[in-house]
């Protein structure tokens, strides 16, 4: 795979003094027009063997683009912040909005392929890593991402001749590390792994380019023209599957399709509708059990193996449910430093410019901390779905991606409790009427409640079939019947306690 780009690639002063002033001309074109289309970002990752001219060829794209509107991050060891989280989130933090472009300096490539070279990642883990990492780009590529990988590469003796430069020079030799040498001394080893993480990880959607790095001429061009290409790509809507963008409940009602019929139980009966919503809790009962297991709750949060850990609660449930009223049950048992509530609403402009998932990676606790998650990333699959407000494409494929990022949570020490609270149709509409007549409660009740009512069944199919795709062992689904509020909150609280104390051993 390498040896091509080790055939000696040159390309003469005149020659490139040629083609740049073309070449920039076009760059600013297409960076101008993906500005203002705002439909798609563009991603660079530039990866490669030290010295090979990774770091010139991010300045270059910020000096033959305009610099404002490119997003470049260089990524080095992870600092406290980063560590307290899961991997990932430092990636999907710094994720380029639609009509910027990206420019990663080292990526979600550089641990994986370092921790398999020096031998401090074993076999299942690294693999683990891959198969993130194709899932990622992949999810990129269906939210329009137009996603450009750089290799650049250098044969052993001119990263020797490279790295000997660059310490010559007073002005350069900052640049060298003790550490340099050392991974130079495992050449062989860094380039087989590389190659083999090259050849498991370029896709259609998100190809490898391998350029080889010894003239910096040949470099520089490729380069940026294959940043052009994948540019243009975009602007003719080629790349990727879609650009992600919602669909108009108007237009969405004439194209919405129906359930096919295979994902309907033929007596009907789901994981939902088959809910139990008799159970009931005396008043009594309720206030002795609340106290004990908020103060159990309250000593497991200032555990000190809580350290290490971080947990994530999801609410979904049927409207008036009493989800908040759980909530508020779960935040008076903690400090009022350790938790943060999170309530899901329609996403902002700032949000629609990213793919789905990063406003809610966004809010990923750090260890020893709890996030409570007033809907979530299913919204996707339930309101989402039901209200034509994503393509029947995106939902499904959702499924997966919601599997991934909760498995990724997990692998890191979080604890992911998710809580979908169950009332009769009847209910419902008892406690709808109740909050229209009831003035310190009116604010709880809107237009959008009373249409989501009239599709119930959807709702319904649509919140089984998710309990059913995303129930997973590492995040697991809990049903809580709630059409007695006293029952709830204790089953609520009694499986929170449950996981937590289960997770810290």
């Amino acid at each position: 795979m390498f040896e091509s780009a080790e055939m000696g690639h040159a390309i003469s002063k005149s020659v490139y003094a040629r083609k740049v002033p073309a070449l920039r001309e076009k760059l600013l074109e297409a960076q101008f027009a993906i500005l203002e289309q705002k439909r798609f970002p563009v991603l660079v990752l530039i990866n490669g063997v030290e010295g090979a001219g990774k770091g010139e060829t991010a300045h270059i794209l910020s000096e033959w683009m305009d610099a404002r509107h490119i997003i470049t991050h260089g990524f080095g060891e992870h600092t406290d912040e980063e560590r307290a989280r899961p991997p990932m989130w430092r990636f999907w933090r710094a994720l380029p909005p639609r009509g910027k472009v990206g420019v990663f300096f080292g990526s979600w490539y550089s641990a994986p392929i370092l921790g398999r070279a020096l031998g401090t990642v074993k076999s299942a883990a690294y693999e683990d890593d891959l198969d993130r990492i194709v899932n990622l780009e992949q999810m990129l590529a269906d939210e329009g991402v137009a996603v450009v990988k750089l290799w650049f590469h250098l044969s052993k003796s001119e990263q020797k001749k490279r790295l000997t430069a660059l310490e010559a020079s007073k002005e350069t030799r900052w640049r060298v590390s003790k550490l340099d040498w050392q991974y130079l001394d495992l050449y062989d080893r860094f380039r087989d792994v590389s190659e083999a993480v090259i050849r498991r990880t370029s896709t259609g959607h998100a190809p490898w380019h391998i350029i080889e790095g010894s003239d910096a001429r040949y470099r520089t061009l490729t380069s940026a023209t294959l940043v052009l290409e994948a540019m243009q790509r975009g602007l003719a809507g080629v790349h990727g599957n879609h650009n992600g963008d919602a669909v108009a409940p108007s237009a969405a009602a004439a194209a919405r399709k129906p359930v096919p019929a295979a994902e309907i139980a033929i007596d009907r009966k789901n994981l939902i509708n088959q809910i139990d919503l008799g159970q009931n809790l005396p008043e009594a009962r309720y206030e002795k059990r609340l106290e004990k297991l908020q103060g159990h709750l309250n000593l497991l949060s200032r555990h000190k193996r809580m350290r290490d850990s971080g947990v994530v609660v999801v609410f979904e449930g049927s409207d008036a449910a009493g989800k908040g009223g759980a909530i508020r049950r779960v935040v008076h048992a903690l400090d009022v430093r350790s938790y943060q509530v999170v309530p899901i609403a329609a996403p902002t402009d700032e949000e629609r410019a990213q793919p789905y998932l990063w406003r809610f990676w966004r809010h990923m606790p750090r260890k020893g901390k709890l996030t409570i998650f007033d809907r979530s990333w299913y919204g996707r699959v339930l309101v989402e779905r039901v209200e034509g407000f994503a393509a029947e494409r995106d939902w499904r494929r959702a499924y997966g991606e919601i599997n991934d990022f909760e498995q990724q949570l997990a692998a890191s020490g979080m604890v992911v409790c998710k809580f979908w609270l169950q009332i009769s149709k009847a209910e419902q509409l008892k406690r709808f009427e109740e909050r229209e007549q009831t003035g310190f409660k009116h604010f709880k009740i809107t237009a959008e409640d009373w249409r989501n009512r009239k599709k119930w069944g959807e709702y319904e199919l649509a919140a089984a079939e998710m309990v059913d795709r995303t129930g997973t062992q590492y995040a697991p689904w809990t049903l809580v019947a709630a059409e007695n509020k006293y029952h709830a909150r204790i089953h609520v609280l009694e499986t929170l306690v449950e996981r937590i104390e289960s997770a810290l051993g």
